[in-house]
C-alpha cells in the first residue's frame, strides 16, 4: 500500500507487477541518459562561441541522429511488447472471481465451487477500528489463495468503473454489458488495497478494494465457512 513518503511504485506482490517494475526502471534509465546527453549538448551550445565549418547540412550528422533514436525506440518497444503479451495471458486458471461495479460499491461472485456472492462497501470513518485505514477498509474483503492462478472477470451494472490493485499490476475496466478478464498470481500473503480508477459519479472515491491473500488451506476453510452460512 502507498504511504505519504512513497514516490515510486508500490512493492510488487505478483510476477506481473515485478515485470512492470523492471520495465519502468529500464525505461527511466534510458530517459535519464537521453536527458543528460541533451542537457550537456545544450549547455555546450550556450557557452561555445565557436562554429564548425562543415557542420551545417552535414549528412553524416543527420543519419546519426535518425538512427540513434530508432535504436533507442527498439530497446523500449521490444520489452514493452513482451510485457503486453504476458499481461494478456489467461492460462488454465484455478479460480475465477467475478467482480461487478456499482454506484458506489463492488459485488463479488465465487462461482467455481458454490454460488457465493457478497457486496463490499467502504467502512465509514466513524465506524473504523483503531488500526483501520481511512477510505480504504471494507466490510467484506476478497479472500484469495496465494501461489494460485486466478482469473478475474470484471463488469459493471450501471456506469464505467475500473477495478485496480496497484501492488498486483492490475487495472481492468468494468463496462456495462461486457465482461473483461485478466489473470494474476499473488506470490505472498498480505492485504492489498486498491480503488476504482474510473470517475463514476459523486462517490467515486469511496468504493475501495481489499484483497486478503492467504495460504490455500486457510482459503478452503474460509470458503467452507461462507458456504455453510
Amino acid at each position: 500500500m502507498s504511504t505519504w513518503g512513497n514516490l515510486g511504485l508500490q512493492n510488487s506482490a505478483s510476477p506481473l507487477m515485478e515485470q512492470l517494475t523492471f520495465f519502468h526502471d529500464h525505461t527511466m534509465l534510458i530517459v535519464i541518459m537521453i536527458t543528460i546527453l541533451v542537457g550537456y549538448l545544450m549547455g555546450t551550445l550556450f557557452f561555445n562561441t565557436l562554429t564548425h565549418r562543415y557542420l551545417l547540412e552535414n549528412q553524416g550528422i543527420e543519419v546519426i541522429w535518425t538512427i540513434l533514436p530508432a535504436i533507442t525506440l527498439i530497446f523500449i518497444a521490444l520489452p514493452s511488447l513482451r510485457l503486453l503479451y504476458l499481461l494478456d495471458e489467461v492460462s488454465d486458471p484455478s479460480i475465477t472471481l467475478k467482480t461487478i461495479g456499482h454506484q458506489w460499491y463492488w459485488s463479488y461472485e465465487y462461482s467455481d465451487f458454490i454460488n457465493l456472492e457478497f457486496d463490499s462497501y467502504m467502512i465509514p470513518t466513524n465506524e473504523l477500528e483503531t488500526n483501520g485505514f481511512r477510505l480504504l477498509d471494507v466490510d467484506n474483503r476478497i479472500v484469495l489463495p496465494m501461489n494460485t492462478q486466478i482469473r478475474i472477470l470484471v463488469t459493471a451494472a450501471d456506469v464505467l468503473h475500473s477495478w485496480t490493485i496497484p501492488a498486483l499490476g492490475i487495472k481492468v475496466d468494468g463496462t456495462p454489458g461486457r465482461l473483461n478478464q485478466t489473470s494474476f498470481l499473488i506470490n505472498r500473503p498480505g492485504l492489498f488495497y486498491g480503488q476504482c480508477s474510473e470517475i463514476c459519479g459523486a462517490n467515486h472515491s469511496f468504493m475501495p478494494i481489499v484483497i486478503e491473500s492467504v495460504p490455500t488451506n486457510i482459503f478452503i476453510k474460509w470458503i467452507s465457512a461462507m458456504s455453510a452460512s
